[in-house]
């Protein structure tokens, strides 16, 4: 999941330098999303691994 918000993130970077403000701001968006739920599931992955352990 991590790899496709980079992905999409990378594609913003790109049409944004070409002047494509809609797919620019369409990607940055997704990747934003796909980053956001990464840390959630990350942090929910974390919490249960530790609680799983004891």
């Amino acid at each position: 999941m991590l790899y496709w918000a980079l992905v999409f993130f990378v594609i913003a970077l790109i049409a944004g330098a070409l002047g494509f403000g809609g797919i620019a701001s369409a990607s940055s968006g997704i990747a934003q999303i796909l980053f956001f739920l990464f840390l959630v599931l990350f942090a929910a992955s974390l919490i249960l691994g530790l609680v799983r352990r004891r």
